[in-house]
């Protein structure tokens, strides 16, 4: 029986990404057994600063891909949404499993909606895009900084008295925390990050075998939408840690793509539409980043990308 290494950080939700894929193996390749392999990533150990003041994308994929270049595992297992869109000489992206939800989710102990908080409410949330939206729909709120695992964020309403926060969908759902969801936000002014609610599996160019035994688990249809996300931000040269959101939608062959690109105080808000083929999904991703370059997306940027 042949073994297959797979890389993943020790965090609940990614422990149960880690067993999700081993049971699609298991389930599609009986004859294989699969172990776990547990890294810790920078942004697993730096913990009491937020994400964009670490610095840098891949704070969470990193140390997965070096363990996967050196030959320690066989297939790194990440959250696409914090896998950076440059390509690591060596790697490939060499399948997405379906999709999970990808909505952001809303959280409180005190009121049942969004906007139902009161003015000047105490609002956590670790990510920039999260933020910068959040603050575009209500400027009189007051956020904070939010570390840590699903559960440890669902603690702190309690601990630290927040007013609410806001989580991903699909890792609540996946840990079974769905009853804790008050509200799914409305697309219309909160998008989600590109990749959000999908996994990719990573392994080495090089490696025939695994490249094909994970070409099983691939879903086409997840893996167009993701691509076409994935250029689009490249394109736009954004990165993991920007307030940049996406919207995937599927018409038949036809693939839509809506995007947003906002200013950190969430004051500045551009947004455009590109449709195009679903068979080409790179070029609707470029077109999308051209259009918001069209409106100024590159000057957005300029001002919030680390280093400047």
């Amino acid at each position: 029986m042949s073994i297959i290494r797979l890389g993943t950080r020790g965090s609940p939700l990614a422990l149960w990404q880690a067993h999700h894929v081993r049971d699609l193996l298991n389930a599609s390749h009986p004859d294989t057994e699969v172990e776990l392999v547990l890294i810790d990533t920078t942004g697993d150990v730096v913990r009491d600063r937020a994400l964009s003041q670490i610095g840098g994308d891949g704070l969470f994929t990193k140390e997965i891909q070096v363990a996967l270049l050196e030959n320690r595992i066989d297939i790194a297992v990440h959250s696409l949404k914090d896998l950076p869109t440059a390509p690591v000489a060596g790697l490939h992206l060499a399948a997405v499993p379906k999709r999970g939800s990808t909505g952001d989710a809303f959280v409180s102990n005190t009121v049942n909606s969004f906007d139902e908080l009161p003015k000047g409410a105490v609002l956590g949330t670790t990510s920039l895009r999260r933020r910068s939206q959040a603050l575009y729909r209500r400027p009189d709120l007051q956020l904070v900084h939010l570390r840590g695992n699903v559960e440890t964020r669902l603690k702190k309403i309690e601990l630290e008295k927040l007013d609410g926060i806001i989580l991903a969908e699909a890792g609540l759902v996946r840990l079974g925390f769905a009853s804790r969801i008050r509200e799914i936000l409305d697309t219309s002014w909160m998008l989600s990050a590109v990749g959000q609610g999908a996994l990719g599996l990573e392994c080495r160019q090089e490696d025939s075998t695994t490249v094909s035994i994970l070409a099983s688990l691939n879903d086409h249809a997840t893996h167009q939408q993701v691509l076409a996300e994935r250029h689009f931000l490249q394109t736009l040269g954004g990165g993991c840690l920007v307030p940049v959101g996406v919207q995937t939608t599927v018409h038949g062959h036809e693939l839509q793509l809506r995007g947003v690109v906002l200013s950190l105080d969430g004051k500045k808000r551009i947004e455009a539409t590109s449709t195009g083929n679903g068979s080409k999904p790179q070029k609707v991703g470029e077109q999308l980043a051209a259009r918001l370059k069209e409106q100024g997306a590159d000057e957005i940027l300029a001002e919030i990308r680390p280093g400047k």
